[in-house]
């Protein structure tokens, strides 16, 4: 048989419906294209439909990319597009496993008539009953961890039962985990806080734990000097750990190598080039809360006021609700556009990348979701902390305390306060001119003194330009170093990429047709 006959390698990956677990795989997916593979990434059509319409995507044509090929490929959840039950998240959960099982193998049948078989399932957490599928088809699977190593360490000890965790008889003990500095109660991933209230994103990433025999092989979205220690003992008694990541990277060179550009982002993304090549260096505070969280509309009024306040030039990503969604659209204070004038853009969607790269900008005000965390440190901006659940509030303590790029501005929803604008000022005046000066200075990079005290305009000011500025900047452009390092060629996260591609190789050379 020639090397035309051979049938493609296929890959095939399903995404929860979320941008920040579309986005990794969709990286991963690019790397393993342009090694040779065919990749199909496959999400519930809801979200399908987001995607198409936000990348102009008029067809089902797989896309081109290095020597190998990506397509989606959508499936319905059996709901209406805008079913009100879809406002719930723990019963939207429970209805994509429903669905999701009876969907994949026709899909992975379907792929095997067509003469694409699929040589390896990929999916991410919140969907574990992926790799029951794969069991059952006799397919090889493996499960791409989209949050750091360290949350993956604290689902695993509180899976097993390894260590005490926050519980309804305690809810306010400190976690200590084998190589990580001692987490406060609210720095646990919240999902696993007794006090949650959303127990049914905790249950559906713990559902990954338990099938944790079932995948070959466990990627992550990290690299080995970011966690080091943390990889090397959870790799010792979890799974072998691959790290691959910055993903965003990685993508990032296929991306500059390609013909083609294939994207999954929900939203449209505004261009903010020009507007930022008319503010001076390191000057713009880049603002965005992600896909998913929504402030209250209180807290978007206090940010608002303290912008203005702290006068800095700023890019505030405000997206609307998405349309299934219940919230109402955040409104601007009267006169706020107006008072910014040309040192404020606000816009619906943001190329986050191309903003954070920019030089104009300075910071990043940000949930500290795992993407936004791991492109801050890539691109090395320095971060203003405001988690609000999941990892999000374990990722900013290792930003503040571990990786030391970031200021905290708040503890995450759990907390319950709100940043008001007294708060702004007092803290401001206090900051620049009061006999307290030195004092809430050094506070700036101590969460424990902070957590109370944090307020929009001090962080703000002191990211920008105060004395923090260049410590911070020149800690994030270490981090960067770092991550180039590992995704170049020979580095860590090149080799493991290498490696599971490799495997994915042979397990296609030896495929068999999944089983009935």
């Amino acid at each position: 048989m020639t090397s035309a006959d051979k049938k493609p390698i296929h890959v095939f990956m399903v995404s929860f419906p979320g941008q920040g677990h579309v986005n990794p795989l969709l990286r991963l997916g690019k790397r393993l294209a342009s090694s040779g593979l065919f990749v199909t990434l496959s999400a519930p059509e809801f979200i399908g439909q987001s995607i198409r319409k936000a990348n102009k995507i008029t067809n089902n044509d797989p896309t081109p990319i290095g020597r190998g090929f990506v397509q989606f490929e959508f499936f319905d959840d059996g709901w209406e597009f805008n079913d009100p039950e879809r406002d719930s998240l723990d019963v939207y959960i429970a209805q994509l496993e429903l669905i999701g099982r009876q969907r994949l193998p026709q899909m992975i049948k379907k792929q095997e008539e067509i003469g694409r078989p699929v040589s390896c399932l990929i999916n991410n957490p919140f969907i574990p009953w992926v790799s029951d599928v794969a069991e059952e088809l006799g397919i090889p699977s493996a499960m791409l961890w989209v949050q750091s190593c360290a949350c993956f360490s604290a689902y695993y000890h509180y899976s097993n039962n390894l260590v005490p965790f926050p519980s309804e008889a305690e809810p306010e003990i400190d976690v200590q985990l084998p190589f990580m500095p001692l987490l406060k109660y609210d720095e646990v991933p919240s999902f696993l806080h007794p006090n949650t209230p959303y127990p049914f994103l905790g249950r559906a990433i713990l559902g990954q734990f338990k099938n944790m025999s079932k995948p070959f092989c466990i990627l992550m979205d990290t690299f080995e000097k970011l966690e080091h220690e943390i990889i090397d003992y959870m790799s010792k008694i979890c799974l072998p750990i691959k790290t691959i990541g910055p993903l965003f990277m990685t993508s990032k060179v296929v991306d500059s190598n390609s013909k083609h550009e294939i994207r999954g982002d929900i939203f449209t993304a505004e261009n903010c080039k020009e507007w930022l090549d008319s503010k001076q260096k390191g000057t713009v505070v880049y603002i965005s809360f992600g896909s998913i969280v929504n402030l209250k509309q209180e807290q978007v009024d206090e940010i608002a006021h303290g912008l203005l306040a702290a006068e800095v030039s700023f890019l505030w990503v405000l997206r609307p609700p998405p349309i299934e969604n219940i919230f109402a659209p955040h409104v601007l204070p009267d006169g706020f556009i107006e008072k910014a004038g040309e040192r404020g853009k606000i816009v619906k969607w943001s190329p986050q990348e191309e903003v954070l790269a920019h030089p104009s900008t300075a910071c990043f005000l940000t949930h500290c979701g795992w993407n936004s965390t791991m492109e801050a440190l890539t691109i090395g901006v320095p971060v203003l902390a405001f988690p609000h659940w999941g990892d999000q509030v374990t990722n900013a303590k290792f930003l503040v305390d571990d990786f030391k790029i970031g200021i905290r501005m708040c503890r995450g929803e759990a907390e319950g306060r709100i940043v008001s604008r007294e708060e702004v000022e007092r803290c401001l005046r206090a900051a620049v001119s009061g006999p307290q000066a030195m004092e809430l200075k050094a506070n700036a990079m101590n969460w424990k003194k902070v957590a109370d005290e944090a307020v929009v305009e001090r962080c703000l000011r002191a990211a920008v330009s105060g004395p923090q500025a260049m410590e911070l900047k020149a800690n994030a452009m270490n981090w960067k170093k770092v991550a180039d390092e590992a995704v170049a060629e020979g580095g860590s996260s090149s080799r493991n990429m290498q490696d599971f591609i490799d495997e994915i190789v042979r397990i296609g050379s030896n495929h068999k047709a999944p089983r009935n």
